[in-house]
Formats: structure tokens, C-alpha cells, sequence
């Protein structure tokens, strides 16, 4: 062994680290922390055999990431390099595509380097950062970047503070700056992006598949109800896909103009409902007025906070799609999806059972992460998003 900084892993943690689980949790390991963030350290078992390298970066799931299960690895160029080369042949049939522009193309520990997150707007490059830990090694990841595709411009996100909060900051890192908004391409939808401005670009790319499904399948001649709309993406998907009205909720200003936007570079010359009021009061709203939809959907952030109310996904899901169901038509379907990594899809279900009580309903489709933001199905908790399509039969 040498001079690294070198942690003990317990026992009881030994066989899934060996396994390739790549988060390193506090409380699995003993000894001094490394000294600062993004320094290197080995993990050892109880009789001081090497386990793996990994980085000291916290951030609220832990604090670091296996980076290597071989002591023989220097980390370098090179080894980001292949990395993101591995990463991107797994994007290859996107990066080919003609109907999507805009995709993940490096999902952290999915692609081998928890922290760190890369997505692709028709040649434009957003590079997500969750720790400090793993910023210090930027000058390396972005050299290794530059060596494996051509970047018309990179624009960068520092997801950490003291609060686990989106640093606000100039995010243009090199190239040549892209005119917002920018116009991407997702199964031949349109959507307006902007990569420099504060933490959100405009779209999950995650619900991709989500979208498709709701214009292909679900949308013709509905009445469609968008709750945490947003920018307004999945009304847009509704519309084109031939609904007869949306209605777009969310108590944030700024998704008027915003979802006007989506609507506009769709050419939807139809007119479209935006409310800007907090979700909670319209289904109040909805149910005082006699109002029903025949699609809803409920994407609901994990965790918010308005003046009036607060919302947590993993307790108060259920209320919330109790209040879904009440304002949902007969044989209507509600799209349910939740993005807190601590809710199973187990949990999900049962949560969906809760609401419903008696009442009969069936779920149509599941759906997860699309394989852009690959996964290691050994380890389902990294699969974080959870949606069903849900069919009202009362």
C-alpha cells in the first residue's frame, strides 16, 4: 500500500462495493476524512486489502464515488477519456438520430463517475457538477471532452453549496456562445432551450419517452390537464398529438412566457390554457367550477414550498393524486410520476392503491429512465424516476 489516503470499509459493506455499488456512505467507512474535496483515497477492507479508488466529494447521497476497482489506474486524460467514450457509443443511435436533438450523453455513476452529468443540445454541451469533489478534476474532464466530439460550445452547472443548491453564475465555459433560445428536436417535437440561464435549461430530457407516449398514444381529442407544467412540455406533446384543449398549471411567473414559448416554435396556433397559480388551489378551483380532464398529469418536484403550502412527494403523493383523480373523467387516464430516488416503484404503487382505495383503476404503462441515462440495473435505487399512466374506471 502507499502513501494515499486510505479509508476502512465495514464489513457489512465489503461484498456490494466488490459487487460495483460505486457511492461511497459515511457511515461505511472509518477513519479521518481526506483533507479536501476531489483528493483521491483507497478503500481497504478490515485486513487492509485494496478494494477500490475512489474521490472525496460530499454531496446529500454521500461522500464520494468508486472511480477505479484497479490500484494499477492512473487517473488522467486518458482515463477520462475512455470513459466518455464508452459513454457516448452507448448514445450512438441518438447522436444518429434525425427526429432528436437533445439527449443525456454521460449519466454519472451509471457511465463509471458519479457527480457528474453531461447533456447534448444539438451540439451544444451542458456539464452538471454536483460536488466540489469531483469540479476539481475539471480541467482533465474537459480536455478528455474535447478530445472525443466536437463541441460548438459548453456551458457548465455547479450543482453544490453549503445547501446542495444550483450556484448561480455565469455558466458559458468556451466555444462559441449559442443565441437563446435554442431549438432542439425531441421525436420530432420542438422545444426552446436555454443553457445559460440558472439552473434549469427548459426540458427533462428524462421524460422523453413520457412525451412520445402522450402525443402517440394518449392525447387525441382530450381535455389535458398539465399540473407542475413548468414550460409546459407535456402540453405541447398533448397538442400535437391532437388534444382538443391543455391547460398548463404552475404557480412559478415565469412559465407563462415560457410555455407561450414551447407552444410557439411548435407553431400551435391553437389557443392554449396557462394558469399561473399554485397547483393545490386550481384542483380546488377545478373541483368548485365542475371542471374534468380526460388526461392529467402530475410531475410534481420532490420536495416545494409556496406561501401557503408545502409539499413532500414521499408523504404527500397520495393526497395530491387523490386530488388528481377527483377532477379526472371517467376512463380518463392520470400520468403519475415522481422523480425522488427514495420512492421504489413498490412504494409508487402502493402509494397509487392508497389514493384510489375502492375505487377500480388500471395501470397501463411503466416507465423509467430512458437509456441515456443509463443505469446499473444491479443497483435499481439509481433509477430514480418512476411513471405510470393510470386509467380512472369510475
Amino acid at each position: 500500500m502507499t502513501s494515499m489516503h486510505t479509508m476502512t470499509l465495514s464489513p457489512k459493506y465489503v461484498t456490494t462495493i466488490k459487487q460495483g455499488f460505486p457511492l461511497i456512505l459515511r457511515e461505511a467507512v472509518s477513519g479521518p476524512l481526506p483533507t479536501e474535496e476531489g483528493q483521491l483515497f483507497y478503500l481497504v477492507d478490515a485486513q487492509k486489502h485494496y478494494l477500490a479508488t475512489a474521490y472525496y466529494g460530499k454531496q446529500n447521497k454521500g461522500i464520494g464515488w468508486v472511480v477505479t476497482t484497479d490500484q494499477q489506474q492512473t487517473i488522467d486524460v486518458a482515463f477520462f477519456k475512455q470513459l466518455l467514450q464508452r459513454a457516448f457509443a452507448r448514445r450512438q443511435h441518438l447522436f444518429n438520430s434525425t427526429t432528436t436533438t437533445a439527449f443525456r450523453v454521460f449519466n454519472g455513476e451509471g457511465d463509471g463517475l458519479g457527480g457528474l452529468t453531461i447533456e447534448y443540445f444539438d451540439g451544444y454541451y451542458v456539464v452538471n457538477w454536483y460536488s466540489a469533489g469531483i469540479y476539481r478534476w475539471r480541467t482533465m474532464i474537459y480536455e478528455a471532452l474535447q478530445q472525443v466530439v466536437t463541441i460548438k460550445a459548453l456551458y457548465e452547472k455547479k450543482r453544490f453549496d453549503d445547501h446542495g443548491q444550483y450556484i448561480d453564475q455565469d455558466d458559458f465555459v468556451f466555444g462559441e456562445p449559442a443565441n437563446f433560445p435554442l431549438v432542439v428536436k425531441e421525436n420530432n417535437m420542438h422545444f426552446a432551450v436555454d443553457l445559460n440561464d440558472g439552473a434549469m435549461t427548459g426540458i427533462f430530457l428524462d421524460q422523453r419517452h413520457v412525451r412520445q407516449a402522450i402525443r402517440d398514444r394518449y392525447a387525441k381529442n382530450t381535455n389535458m390537464l398539465n399540473t407542475f407544467s413548468y414550460t409546459g412540455a407535456f402540453s405541447v406533446a398533448a397538442a400535437l398529438g391532437g388534444a382538443k384543449q391543455t391547460t398548463s398549471v404552475d404557480v412559478a411567473k415565469r412559465s407563462l412566457p415560457k410555455t407561450t414559448e414551447q407552444f410557439e416554435v411548435n407553431a400551435i396556433t391553437a389557443p392554449q390554457a396557462i394558469k399561473v397559480m399554485d397547483v393545490f388551489n386550481y384542483f380546488k378551483y377545478a373541483q368548485k367550477h365542475g371542471l374534468t380532464f380526460d388526461l392529467v398529469v402530475l410531475d410534481p418536484p420532490s420536495f416545494a414550498r409556496t406561501k401557503k403550502t408545502t409539499f413532500s412527494s414521499s408523504k404527500d403523493y397520495p393526497k395530491l393524486l387523490e386530488d388528481a383523480i377527483a377532477i379526472t373523467a371517467k376512463n380518463g387516464v392520470i400520468v403519475a410520476s415522481t422523480n425522488n430516488a427514495g420512492i421504489t416503484m413498490k412504494r409508487f404503487k402502493q402509494m397509487v392503491s392508497q389514493a384510489f382505495g375502492q375505487r377500480k383503476y388500471r395501470i397501463l404503462e411503466t416507465h423509467q429512465l430512458p437509456e441515456d441515462f443509463y443505469v446499473d440495473q444491479r443497483f435499481p435505487e439509481f433509477n430514480y424516476l418512476k411513471v405510470l399512466f393510470i386509467k380512472k374506471q369510475f
